[in-house]
């Protein structure tokens, strides 16, 4: 029986590999496509393109005795990852970013959620992609400030902890903009030299964060002493460091994998719908073609005037923009006063959006443009 359960297990795998031979395959012909589009001025999306191809997806699943509705989920994540490859390929030709090499910065070590974001966001645009961790933010800004890295990748928000205050301040700076965002989903495991049983840890690490966004799942361990470290990638590393099996740290699965760990226990945290947004930080705004979907990120000092930052929000919303967040943070050195954080769904390349900075500049007493970027896909 055991050697019949193996033997299915095994054509499984083998399917599971022909699955993502072919899924890479079918990105590699996007690349084609993408490159064919930019050499002919062609659109990104074929709306109609899209449709006809998922109800002949629709059909041919019922055809093989698939779910319908499973066959058009998985269809609409590969055509969303087509047109994330093709918007980034149209943005990186725009701006002349054409290069095979690509240095990013960002705060953690190898295998921590930043890490990833920055691999994910740039791994498929360059042929090589070297990432630096630093020990904080400041200094992984100071990096591109150097000219050490390209890029950083910063976090800015999380939908459990709230905004980054530290990448706020980052940005403030005049010589920062921010030149696009990865969203990634947080999904913390617990990770332990071997396969060990939950019960049988008695010390966990992790960022502080981590630990807090995880105290349902830590509540059951009373026997665990928790303790926080500098962040969940080098609380993974310290735990295959110790190799002591009574040990584990809460972590990615790709910190798992990065460190040679196992993952005992799969998505713990209280809320499992946790993202971080990151933001792409740089020395030079990009241009982002009218065609793609565009966030710009704006900082704004109003007056004491009563009523000061309605009329600046107002010039945004009698020209139809739609804000998507607005954060206030003090403002260093003046006690009392505040730069208001706004991001809108708009492009600094068309008409009306530039038209609505121009007004906004009369309106508020300082304002930054910290650029436009292409929105992420979800």
């Amino acid at each position: 029986m055991k050697e019949e359960l193996e033997s299915i297990r095994k054509r499984l795998n083998d399917i599971d590999r022909s699955i993502l031979k072919a899924l890479a395959e079918r990105q590699g012909l996007v690349k084609e496509v993408s490159s064919f589009k930019l050499e002919t001025n062609t659109g990104i999306r074929d709306l109609q393109r899209e449709e006809q191809l998922l109800n002949k997806i629709r059909e041919l699943a019922a055809e093989v005795g698939l779910d319908r509705y499973y066959a058009e989920h998985l269809f609409r994540e590969i055509i969303t990852n087509s047109v994330r490859y093709q918007t980034h390929s149209l943005v990186d030709h725009q701006n002349e970013n054409n290069g095979n090499h690509i240095k990013v910065s960002y705060q953690g070590t190898d295998g921590a959620y930043s890490h990833l974001a920055a691999v994910r966001h740039f791994s498929e645009r360059y042929e090589s992609v070297d990432c630096y961790g630093y020990d904080t933010f400041a200094d992984a800004a100071k990096a591109l400030e150097d000219g050490i890295v390209d890029y950083a990748l910063l976090p800015i928000e999380n939908t459990t902890a709230g905004s980054i205050n530290d990448t706020y301040d980052i940005i403030a700076d005049p010589t920062v903009h921010i030149a696009g965002e990865e969203i990634i989903k947080v999904v913390h495991c617990l990770l332990a030299v071997e396969e060990v049983e939950v019960s049988k840890i008695r010390r966990i690490l992790s960022h502080p964060k981590a630990i807090e966004q995880c105290t349902n799942f830590l509540a059951k361990l009373p026997r665990c002493t928790v303790e926080s470290y500098l962040d969940t990638a080098i609380s993974a590393k310290k735990v295959l460091e110790d190799g002591d099996i009574s040990q584990a740290a809460i972590a990615g699965a790709h910190a798992a994998d990065h460190y040679g760990l196992h993952v005992i226990a799969h998505d713990i945290a209280n809320q499992k719908e946790n993202y971080t947004r990151f933001i792409v930080a740089a020395k030079e705004s990009v241009v982002v073609d009218p065609q793609i979907p565009a966030k710009t990120s704006l900082i704004m000092v109003t007056s004491h005037k009563e009523g000061s930052l309605v009329e600046c929000l107002n010039v945004l919303h009698k020209r139809g923009i739609n804000i998507c967040k607005l954060e206030s943070r003090p403002r260093i050195n003046e006690p009392f006063r505040y730069s208001f954080y706004v991001d809108i769904e708009a492009n600094l390349a068309e008409d009306n959006t530039e038209q609505a900075i121009n007004e906004l500049r009369t309106e508020a007493e300082e304002l930054k443009v910290l650029g436009s970027y292409a929105k992420q896909i979800q």
